[in-house]
Parts: C-alpha cells; structure tokens; sequence
C-alpha cells in the first residue's frame, strides 16, 4: 500500500537507487516483513540520499517514505531527487516511533533495526505495537550497502587518487623533524584543500614506539632519524571512503626494521592477490596470516586482516580468521596486514580494493617506498 502522510512531496526515480530499494523489497520477502523500519542515518544515506540527522525511512513492498522533521522541510526533499530515489517525504511533527507511527498500524509484521536501537527503544516499540509485529533485524540494510555499484565506486575511486596525492605532497615535504600531529594537521588540511570533503577518520601518524600501537592517535612526539612511519589516512568524496597505509624509515632501515618491512610487504601482496569472487573472507585473512606465522611473526600480527569500507570506514564483510562467507564482484575492502614488536615499531601496509568479475582492482595506488632520508 503507498505510504502517505500530512505534507508529502514525491521524487523521480533513478536506476542505481531503484536497485537499492529493491535489494531491500527482497529482504522483506525473504524475512517475510510487510514494512522494514530503517533508522541507522548511514543505511538511510543509502537507500534515500538524504544525509540529515534525524529521519526513519519506511519501506514496504512497493513504497518508500522518509519521515523527518520541519528542520529538513527543504533539504530532504532536495537530497533525495539529487539522488534520484523514489521515496516520499513526510515533514512530521515528532521524531522516532511517534513520528513513524502513523505509517505502520496497517502492517502486521514489522522488521526493527535492531543493531543499531538501544534497549530501551526497542521496548518501545514492542510496547507499541506488540511483540508478535515486531521483528529486530540485522545486516539486513548493510548486506546490500556491501556491493557497491557504479556510482558508489567513482566516488571512492576519487576519494582514493586524493589521499594518493595528498600523501605524495606530504612526503615530499618531509617527514623528519616534525611531530606526528603536526602532519596529521597537513594530511587532513590537504585533503579538504583537494576538494574531498574531509579526511575518511581521524588520521594516524604513528613513529618510533608508537609505530607499534595499531591505532596509535597522533601527539607531539618529533619524528627522529631511524624512526619508523605509519600513516594511515584516507579521504571522503561524496561520503564514501578512502583508507591506505603506508609505512616509511627516516634514514635506512636497520636489519629488524628491513625484515619487518619486507615481510608485510610479502604478506600484504599475497593477502591482494588472494581476492577475488568465490574466496572466503577468512582465506584472505590466511593468506597473509600464515605467511606471517612461517616466518615467525604471527604473533606480532594482532588483528584482522581487513573490512568492508564505503559510507562508513568500517562496515561489511569482516577480513578477518573467524569471518564467515565469501567474497562477491562489487564487494569493497582493506588488506592491511601489520607486524607491530615492542621497542622496534611496527609496519602496516595497506590498501582499498575493489572485488571485479575476475579478481581484484587496488584503488589506492600510492608507491610503497619504505625509506626516506628526510
């Protein structure tokens, strides 16, 4: 049934949204729901285009409805033509349940996003509408923001050439004498100066013994001569991400640095050239895991081996040993292996890339050139 509400406006329609909604129509026939409820803002970004702080999206088998509030009376609208979804806007006066509420008595069983509602709502809306109605869900939205079409891949692909040149500017400035926050600042500012429309996350600099902290956050420490340089950065283009490590030695490498260097760049080159369509998330994480556990490193090898990256930095699939289910054309990740040894440093490399019909396309291509003198 259309889905209709006091001040409603209708968009046009484009293909690439049209698949979206439909991916969704699916899930309701699989999960037999006659409306599912989206309220996480980033799955509401994918299936409407709008980008606003507050709004529940209502879908059903053959309507979409976005209900927000009177502070996107105008945007909401706008955003979701420009996308060329087929939805409809319902300006409420309410938020959450009571604003979505009005749209749903007529459905008998309603799906939840239940991964992204704290308790206490999900009881609302059990109290509202009744324990049988009411179904929590999971993935459901997310599973179909993991195959990213055509679209979605041009703006990650120009996210990816910005954070290569931005990095290839800040090489070149040097990284010697400088704090870590200092050229966090640079790499971010770069970024926006670009044209991105800021940084993927917060950017890490990790040098000397803070190179051996995973996700070390930037501080004033000063980059010294035989350091080792993590920077891992990435860039936002129409609100899909980048993500790319690159690791660098001030001056030449020591033996314990060059080994490490070496072997997760070998890691990292087996970890890409494992993906492609039909391999397990898990065998991918294999292969650079085992490379690393031969050569006696698989300790020092403290997390997964990738994730999903598009409108969020972390989303579906999971690269990592436990990880369940196999890689598919459109499919978007990190390989990012990384050793990381007390008093030493560590070493991360890593790079976006896209699943194709016969294997895999890195999207950041930035050289791995380990050693600068400056």
């Amino acid at each position: 049934m259309p889905l209709t509400g006091d001040a409603t406006e209708r968009t046009g329609s484009g293909p690439l949204m049209q698949a979206r909604s439909e991916t969704i129509r699916r899930a309701l026939r699989e999960h037999q729901f006659e409306a599912l409820v989206v309220s996480h803002p980033t799955n509401i970004r994918w299936l409407t285009g709008f980008a606003g702080s507050s709004g529940t999206v209502i879908v059903d088998s053959g309507s979409m409805t976005l209900v927000t509030d009177h502070r996107y009376g105008e945007r909401a609208p706008e955003e979701i033509e420009s996308a060329g979804a087929d939805c409809v806007v319902d300006i409420a006066a309410g938020r959450g349940i009571t604003a979505a509420a009005a749209h749903l008595d007529s459905y008998a069983t309603i799906g939840i996003e239940g991964d992204h509602l704290s308790m206490n709502a999900g009881e609302q809306w059990r109290a509202r509408f009744g324990e049988t109605r009411i179904r929590p869900t999971s993935g459901i939205v997310e599973a179909g923001r993991a195959i990213k079409d055509q679209a979605e891949l041009g703006a990650m692909r120009r996210a990816a050439a910005i954070a290569d040149i931005v990095l290839a500017e800040t090489i070149d400035a040097g990284l010697e004498g400088r704090t870590e926050a200092d050229i966090a600042r640079t790499i971010e500012d770069g970024i926006r100066g670009h044209g991105a429309d800021g940084p993927a996350f917060d950017t890490i600099v990790a040098s000397g013994p803070n190179a051996a902290r995973p996700h070390h956050a930037p501080t004033q420490r000063t980059i010294q001569p035989q350091d080792l340089v993590i920077i891992d950065m990435g860039a936002t283009v129409d609100g899909y991400r980048s993500d790319m490590t690159r690791t660098f030695v001030i001056g030449e490498p020591d033996p314990d640095q060059r080994r490490l260097l070496d072997a997760v760049f070998d890691a990292q080159r087996l970890g890409v050239a494992a993906v492609a369509p039909g391999v397990g998330f898990a065998d991918v994480d294999a292969a650079c895991r085992s490379y690393l556990e031969s050569i006696g490193l698989g300790d020092a090898f403290v997390h997964g081996t990738g994730h999903g990256v598009g409108l969020d930095i972390h989303e579906a699939p999971a690269v990592s040993s436990t990880a369940t289910g196999t890689l598919t054309a459109g499919h978007v990740i990190t390989v990012e292996p990384g050793c990381y040894l007390p008093g030493i440093g560590g070493v991360r490399w890593e790079d976006t890339v896209v699943v194709t019909t016969d294997g895999a396309e890195p999207l950041t291509l930035a050289p791995k050139a380990p050693s600068r003198s400056r």
